[in-house]
């Protein structure tokens, strides 16, 4: 004999679907946060994701050279969006 137990459903209560944008007083709160703890390479990742309104999967496949010509860094880039094709053009 088993006895079913009645599973509670793992997203029960939680929001789904798409989420409101950050607020800017929340963006400054994960700035802060992040130069705090001294993660340059996460404030650096967090400042372009702001700025350049590219999806994470377009931010993680970035490479140095996409941004950088030698020793210098580019004024403004060029991304090629995974999803769309699409250009992204950022400063």
């Amino acid at each position: 004999m088993k006895t079913e137990q009645a599973r509670e459903a793992w997203n029960k209560g939680k929001l789904i679907g798409q989420k409101p944008p950050l607020r800017p007083k929340d963006v400054w709160a994960i700035r802060i946060h992040l130069q705090n703890a001294h993660a340059v390479r996460d404030l650096a990742l967090f400042n372009l994701a702001i700025d350049s309104k590219l999806r994470g999967c377009d931010l993680v496949s970035l490479r140095v050279r996409d941004v950088t010509h030698g020793n210098q860094v580019l004024p403004r880039a060029l991304v090629v969006q995974q999803k769309t094709q699409r250009p992204v053009q950022f400063d």
